[in-house]
């Protein structure tokens, strides 16, 4: 009898015993088959399937059309632009904060510039790039004198997202160097090496997974970004997810709209498989069994140390300039015609667009704990139990975080939009969009930090008779809790400030800001998207400060000592 076979009868028997965790594991298949396998087969099925029959019709139109195969050469372009320049930009600030010896204050202030862009709408830095360069911009028309500049085309696209994405690289490779043993660096030092070769030869190869998972990060991120080309490029450089995007809802071609959209599959899979190799690869030199020296080094010359740090303040300044334009774009009449001060923009987003932020918020308020719950539940079953299709659930888990979000929001119009599946124009499919797309972080973050606690932890406790409930409600929740309040931050921000999914699943009952801000930005009403994306920011700064808040008072005796990361 083979091994498998061998364990078959124990994890049934496991099973039976504990019949919370059969309901618990049932559940999810049926809501990850609903959710996330379901829209998926339901948009192949539009794309390959008509009248009963298998056709490729849908999908060769595509192909053969050269305007569609340039979008989506342009979309690989603009994401391997955006990566490589991103990651480069994240690592710069992520080096100066391990090796310059920076004050915390100083730290501080770069984080919470840096964080700015994640907090908002993804094409907030568009708003404002439009603000500093278009034809009536500060910087163009104000500063210049051009002319009628044009802002729109591949860089100034490119350089937008660059600016939006790159914090995520910055978080990726943070911690990732601060984790390297400076002892390694030292002994390099010792040894008569030159600073430069010690960077070229230790800390760059120790960083090349997390180079590598930033760069597919990126990639993936300008992959799945629709508002900020449509913004942006134009019609003088289209890409998939903004062509997919018209042809619905401008050629009401849903077939069409499918076609484009999977387009983008191969190489979103081909970033996710890519990532989690990198990922699998990520602590293979720096985690020993010695205990490490973190003490920052200094590696970094006096010359090189300042033009890290200029750099650094030199983006951190453009950032905050960005938003303190948009600030102030939302309070005059009408940013370069009349520059007079006004709160009538204001008055827009709190009268008319109430019931939009209202909408959102509760929104925000059914998917937040939802996601953090579903995260949790799904992360702690992964990586604690032992039961058939673990690994396949693990991955079709990932399935919708992976895909872009156009992908994801129109196999949810094609699933949900008719019998027997009715969940159009309802609450219920943008929570589900929401949940089952970026509820991977909170299950990626409690599978981590089960695989750092020993699992003798709950094995004393249920051999002290404590069932399974108590084990996990005494010892193993206190320990979870960073993850699930990673969930919960993660759940806010997105519901406040995703687009390219949701926009196709919004309707007149359910109304999201992110939706509104870009009908603002497509009618010239610029003064009010920059009052709503204000608006935006500071509440979901707000709800951050408060999920941190509350994990700060759990940070209590008793309470796992890794509690408080988030709060940190």
């Amino acid at each position: 009898m083979s091994q498998t076979s061998a364990l078959r009868p124990g994890i049934g028997a496991r099973l039976r015993a504990e019949p919370v965790l059969a309901v618990a594991i049932a559940l999810l298949w049926l809501l990850l088959a609903l959710f996330v396998a379901y829209p998926i087969a339901m948009l192949l099925a539009r794309v390959f399937v008509d009248k009963g029959q298998l056709t490729f019709a849908g999908i060769g139109s595509v192909l053969t059309d050269r305007h569609q195969v340039a979008a989506f050469w342009n979309s690989l372009l603009l994401g391997t632009l955006v990566g490589v320049i991103g990651t480069v930009l994240g690592f710069v600030f992520a080096f100066t904060a391990a090796r310059c010896r920076l004050s915390l204050l100083a730290i501080r202030l770069i984080d919470i510039a840096v964080l700015l862009p994640l907090v908002s709408p993804p094409f907030t830095t568009a708003i404002g790039y439009i603000f500093s360069f278009g034809p009536r911009g500060l910087i163009t028309h104000d500063l210049l004198g051009i002319q009628g500049a044009g802002v729109y085309g591949l860089t100034s696209t490119m350089t937008a997202e660059a600016v939006t994405y790159f914090p995520i690289a910055y978080l990726t490779l943070r911690p990732m160097l601060a984790a390297i043993d400076s002892n390694l660096e030292g002994m390099a030092l010792s040894l008569g090496a030159t600073r430069r070769r010690v960077f070229r030869t230790v800390t760059l190869p120790l960083c090349t997974p997390g180079l590598s998972n930033a760069f597919l990060l990126l990639f993936a991120a300008s992959l799945a970004d629709f508002a900020t080309p449509l913004i942006l490029a134009g019609n003088q450089f289209p890409v998939l997810p903004t062509q997919a995007f018209l042809q619905i809802t401008g050629l009401f071609d849903l077939r069409g709209g499918a076609a484009l959209s999977l387009m983008l599959l191969v190489p979103a899979l081909l970033v996710f498989i890519a990532q989690r190799y990198w990922v699998g690869r990520r602590h293979y030199v720096t985690v020993t069994g010695k205990g490490a020296d973190q003490t920052p080094l200094d590696s970094v010359t006096a010359p090189a140390r300042w033009v890290l740090v200029a750099a650094c303040v030199a983006v951190t300044l453009f950032i905050v300039y960005l938003y303190l334009l948009l600030l102030y774009a939302s309070l005059v009449v009408a940013f370069g015609a009349n520059e007079s001060f006004t709160l009538q923009h204001y008055r827009v987003v709190f009268t008319e667009g109430l019931r939009v932020l209202a909408d959102t918020l509760i929104i925000a308020a059914l998917a937040t704990p939802l996601g953090g719950f579903y995260g949790v539940l799904l992360g702690y079953l992964v990586a604690r139990k032992r039961f058939a299709g673990r690994t396949t659930m693990e991955l079709t888990s990932m399935i919708n975080y992976a895909l872009p979000g156009t992908i994801v929001g129109i196999g949810y119009l094609i699933a949900f939009n008719d019998p027997p599946i009715m969940l159009a124009g309802t609450a219920t499919i943008i929570v589900a969009c929401y949940v089952f797309r970026y509820g991977a972080t909170g299950i990626r973050t409690t599978i981590a930090l089960m695989q750092q606690v020993d699992r003798s932890l709950e094995e004393a406790s249920q051999g002290l008779g404590a069932s399974s409930g108590t084990t996990f409600r005494r010892v193993t929740l206190p320990l979870v809790l960073p993850a699930f309040f990673a969930g919960l931050g993660v759940m806010f921000i997105r519901s406040m400030t995703a687009i390219s999914a949701t926009i196709f699943v919004v309707s007149i009952s359910w109304r999201l800001v992110t939706v509104k801000i870009l009908e603002n930005m497509t009618e010239l009403a610029l003064g009010v998207a920059a009052a709503f994306s204000v608006v935006v920011v500071a509440i979901v700064f707000i709800g951050i400060f408060a999920i941190g808040r509350v994990l700060r008072l759990l940070r209590a005796p008793g309470a796992s000592p890794v509690a408080g990361l988030l709060a940190s």
